[in-house]
């Protein structure tokens, strides 16, 4: 009993470790992006405008890479990463000067 209890608490603490650590310091995350190149999602230029990763998940983003469709129609609708990329809360989605910030050739 003590094995499968210590089993558990392992399997538990694994858990919350990998959610917390879905985009490390000096990692990103990539997405397909079209003809504008990738977006590049970078967790840590987030983190210092002091956004915690439960922000946006799951109440604009569901956990898992792909759930989410993200077409920038969508983000200049206000939905998705155009949540807060709306021109008040952070730079305008829309902004023609602002696509070299989350698109990368």
């Amino acid at each position: 009993m003590k094995i499968i209890t210590l089993a558990l608490t392992i399997m538990v603490a694994v858990m919350f470790v990998g959610s917390a650590m879905a985009v490390p310091p000096g990692k990103t995350v990539d997405y397909a992006g079209g003809a504008l190149g990738k977006v590049v999602f970078d967790g840590k230029i987030h983190a210092e405008k002091g956004l915690k990763c439960n922000d946006c998940h799951t109440k604009i983003f569901q956990m898992k890479k792909g759930s989410t469709k993200i077409t920038m129609a969508d983000m200049n609708a206000g939905k998705n990463c155009g949540t807060c990329h709306n021109g008040e809360k952070a730079f305008k989605s829309s902004d023609a000067a602002s696509c070299a910030k989350c698109h990368k050739k």
